[in-house]
């Protein structure tokens, strides 16, 4: 696989030849090193086309400091942290100022801003970062227990800010919380999780991707395609891509909390009556950006989604149900990801 791509060319004064002329820009995958520790980024890098001498390659300092924070930010990913972007979404999300962030949770004036430039926030920190963002509550009872660090128009500004957003995200909040308890007992990696534990924003990505690219899809058949996303992916990478516990029931795999997750932030849903019955039909959300996916995540939900598409929920049901992973398990018990080596080619 080629790890190294041309972006554009740019015109300027060559450091490396002393002459005007056009320059590469380019982009290529890199190792650094992060607290001792090895890391995959993206580094950008210029390329001088008109030199043959193997020093060809230079990096100005605004790129460099832009190639520094992806490293850090692997090192983040790679730690379940927050990066830079991630946290400059939370204060996005509220319209927040770096400084307004920091007083809000009652830091120094320029943490957040560090955090989003060059430092590596600790777990604690991270921790009370997320919990701004999940829990808008939390959020609205940290403003009011710094309001004296803000003027008295700033901070009802604010406030009414966060109350909005207690307003729209608070019943998502519950039952994130809900899903949360019903994965209790698969904390640990293990056959049943797909040795994955639950990752919601990546599940509200799958779905969200789903609705995006399939017509008429409804509640059963969504079911149906996360499980085959979940077990193809293990199938091919050993891991599963959500996490999700999945269960042998009636209508075939059905993931433990079903009906909690359609209340993800990326599930629209619209009640049909079809002959006297409702039936829910996950709509398209503009939300959804297949940058949350990595390549390899990508190719599995496209594989599926061009399989399925056309597929009745009654089809899918019936194709499920002569699954090996299906047929080898007893009715309500949940179904190991082993079985998945056994998966019925999607093609």
């Amino acid at each position: 696989m080629n790890n190294e791509y041309l972006l554009n060319t740019i015109e300027l004064d060559c450091p490396i030849c002393n002459k005007v002329h056009p320059v590469e820009v380019r982009k290529r995958l890199t190792q650094g090193l992060v607290k001792g520790e090895v890391v995959e980024y993206d580094e950008v890098y210029y390329l001088c086309p008109l030199c043959d001498e193997e020093d060809n390659e230079f990096v100005p300092a605004g790129i460099m400091d832009n190639n520094l924070l992806k490293a850090r930010d692997s090192y983040r990913k790679n730690k379940g942290l927050l990066t830079s972007e991630e946290i400059a979404k939370i204060r996005d999300f509220y319209g927040l100022s770096q400084s307004d962030f920091s007083a809000i949770l009652g830091w120094g004036e320029v943490t957040v801003t560090r955090y989003e430039s060059k430092s590596i926030q600790d777990e604690t920190y991270d921790n009370i970062m997320k919990m701004t963002y999940e829990n808008p509550m939390f959020a609205l009872e940290s403003l009011d227990k710094h309001k004296d660090r803000f003027t008295a128009d700033k901070y009802w500004k604010i406030r009414k800010n966060i109350a909005d957003k207690v307003e729209q995200v608070g019943r998502q909040y519950l039952k994130i919380q809900e899903i949360k308890s019903l994965y209790i007992n698969y904390q640990k990696e293990s056959e049943y999780n797909g040795y994955k534990k639950l990752d919601i924003d990546k599940l509200a990505s799958v779905i969200g991707y789903y609705s995006n690219f399939i017509n008429d899809l409804y509640k059963v058949k969504l079911m149906k395609l996360l499980w085959y996303t979940d077990a193809l992916f293990y199938k091919r990478y050993k891991k599963s891509m959500t996490g999700l516990v999945y269960k042998h029931m009636p209508l075939g795999a059905l993931p433990v909390a079903y009906d909690e997750i359609l209340f993800l932030k990326t599930v629209n849903i619209a009640e049909e009556m079809i002959y006297n019955d409702i039936a829910y039909k996950i709509v398209p959300n503009k939300d959804v950006n297949i940058s949350d996916f990595t390549l390899e995540e990508l190719n599995v939900l496209e594989t599926v989604a061009c399989f399925f598409k056309d597929f009745t929920s009654k089809e899918i049901i019936d194709y499920m149900h002569k699954e090996k992973a299906y047929l080898e398990t007893e009715p309500y018990q949940i179904i190991p990801y082993g079985l998945a080596s056994c998966l019925n080619d999607l093609k």
